[in-house]
């Protein structure tokens, strides 16, 4: 009977378009960080985009198509041995020595030869043509070949009922790792499944596993009893019943072969397995049959498909969330060390050591003291006369300034690197991303790259100066002060605050802030000062901040497409959602 084509209902267009987006979607999810379930949900993607690829999206672009009858089961159980029984001569490589089916089989109609020739289903299989109506052990490699697991073998056969097609499939516990895993995609390619088993293996957890899917998806099932003594039959064929029931698969159809004595060729009685015969022909002769059993099959992997992508989603939340806790914690480290480096201008901590001699020198130290003790007023109107005498050079104190500084911005930079570093080796996803690398200390260059920022600053304060003494009335006083003077007053003043000093330091350093206060007072006003003080202070705060975000970076940029927002993970709920409408409308006729 020939193969019957329908129209494909009006909606499956639009279902076509949410599929496509899916797969697109799913092959952009990246899930490198190799934190708890990482490695089960890339298995996961992998398994989702290979049925959409090898199955779903093809049933889709043809629900007319010949069904793809899967022949799979255990080592021994007489898979290939059925397969040649079912089409009445040797097709298949059946014997002892395993695994047999090394490259899968996949007999089919010669009419029906152009739904299997292209790479309609399985794309990522090459096909393999065996002569027409001769045994296909010939295409078949009689041992193992590394293209394998990578093609399929096809053979035409006037046997095989036209709108069906039979794979004989690798071993699903194969001792080769390649066979199981193309067994494995075969079934989940499969319309329908055609499980062999044994009396003696049939409680075998591997194939109960995949049965397990099988009821997942709702797929059609079709077990095979094979090799089962006579005597044994009413109780292994009603324990195996009831397994299947417990299992969800209380629909599947039973067909028990009994233990038969193989003639010269290897081939099992004709009779023996007449009622799966019978009823795989029945099914590929009734077009209606045909295309429920597709859409059933359709309507369970897309539905299984929605759980996958639903729980795919989960895993990108989850990684999305260790990256962003990574990120955090470099963030953490940089932002301290950045504070560190804010209170040590703001303490004086840097009026210290070299840049409080410095200072004094430029100043004048015995004066400093006598004004500190007579009190700081009745020396305010002598700070412009003791300004006009010939300076020691300002640039001493800048030098000075710039190397204190220098020291502190170098040394927070190191402590954030090596802070993050450990942050990160602690945690399984920020070991992995830092593999042999060390980042526990600042980059090459960093103190060249410091203290050029430091030098910028210090000539953006003294533009500052400028600025703001541009004016007539005030410009005669400050070109008497000279502006590396005035910028070095400024910059005393930025680090004026006396906490964290010794009594006797605070002492010094609080009269030595007053006097480059005073003289700027003396030129700008009090307001300005101040002004001035702020704007010089957030200047360098942006400075050292920006040199430490280049320092992150080199941690930042191995979280790069990882540390996303929720778009992708919004996008894959999505389509879980819709996935799910979808499978629930392929079963009332209104999604596929």
């Amino acid at each position: 009977m020939g193969l019957v084509t329908s129209p494909l209902p009006a909606a499956s267009s639009d279902a076509l378009t949410v599929l496509e987006g899916v797969r697109g979607r799913l092959g952009e999810v990246r899930l490198p960080l190799p934190i708890a379930g990482a490695e089960e949900a890339r298995a996961a993607v992998a398994g989702a985009v290979a049925q959409l690829d090898d199955y779903v999206l093809p049933r889709y672009r043809s629900l007319d198509a010949p069904l793809l009858a899967v022949v799979g089961g255990s080592t021994g159980a007489g898979k290939s041995t059925l397969v040649n029984a079912l089409i009445g001569h040797p097709v298949a490589r059946a014997g002892a020595v395993r695994p047999t089916t090394r490259r899968p089989l996949l007999l089919h109609h010669p009419d029906d030869g152009t739904w299997f020739e292209d790479a309609r289903i399985l794309p990522g299989l090459a096909r393999v043509r065996a002569a027409t109506g001769s045994p296909a052990t010939s295409a078949r490699e009689a041992g193992p070949a590394p293209e394998a697991a990578n093609s399929i073998v096809l053979l035409a056969d006037a046997a095989v009922p036209r709108g069906l097609a039979l794979l004989d499939a690798p071993d699903v516990d194969s001792v080769a790792d390649e066979n199981r895993r193309l067994a494995g995609q075969l079934l989940a390619a499969a319309d329908l499944w055609v499980f062999v088993t044994t009396a003696n293996r049939y409680a075998d957890a591997v194939p109960w596993k995949l049965l397990s899917e099988a009821a997942s998806r709702d797929i059609l099932v079709a077990v095979v009893l094979d090799r089962v003594p006579a005597e044994a039959e009413a109780e292994v064929s009603a324990d195996l019943s009831a397994m299947l029931g417990r299992e969800g698969l209380a629909s599947a159809r039973l067909f028990v072969v009994q233990e038969h004595r193989l003639d010269s060729l290897g081939m099992l009685p004709g009779a023996a397995v007449e009622p799966l015969r019978g009823w795989l022909t029945g099914l590929a002769a009734d077009a209606a049959a045909r295309s429920a059993v597709a859409r059933r099959t359709l309507d369970g992997a897309v539905r299984a498909l929605a759980g996958r992508v639903a729980r795919t989603a989960d895993a990108l939340d989850a990684q999305h969330s260790a990256a962003a806790q990574l990120a955090a914690d470099a963030e953490a480290a940089y932002r301290e060390a950045l504070a560190r480096i804010t209170a040590s201008t703001q303490d004086g901590a840097l009026l210290r050591g070299e840049v409080l001699a410095r200072w004094q020198d430029f100043v004048g130290t015995g004066e400093l003291v006598r004004g500190i003790e007579q009190g700081v007023g009745r020396f305010r109107d002598r700070v412009g006369a003791f300004f006009r005498g010939e300076p020691p050079p300002a640039a001493r104190v800048e030098t000075a300034i710039e190397s204190g500084l220098l020291a502190v911005i170098t040394d927070e930079a190191g402590t954030a690197a090596e802070d993050t570093d450990r942050r990160w080796r602690a945690d399984p996803a920020g070991r992995a991303l830092l593999g042999a690398d060390d980042l526990s200390t600042a980059t090459a260059g960093f103190e060249d790259r410091a203290a050029r920022e430091i030098r910028d600053w210090q000539g953006a304060l003294i533009d500052l100066i400028r600025a703001e003494g541009a004016d007539k009335r005030s410009r005669a006083r400050w070109i008497s002060f000279g502006v590396n003077g005035l910028g070095a007053a400024l910059m005393i003043v930025v680090f004026s605050m006396t906490g964290g000093l010794t009594l006797a330091e605070g002492g010094i350093a609080a009269g030595t802030a007053v006097i480059g206060q005073k003289v700027l007072e003396a030129v700008f006003g009090e307001d300005a000062v101040r002004r001035l003080a702020k704007t010089a202070r957030a200047d360098l705060t942006a400075r050292c901040g920006r040199l430490l975000d280049q320092e992150r970076a080199r941690f930042d940029e191995r979280l790069a497409g990882i540390a996303e927002d929720g778009a992708a993970v919004a996008a894959l709920r999505a389509d879980a959602s819709r996935l799910a409408q979808l499978g629930a409308g392929t079963a009332e006729g209104k999604g596929l």
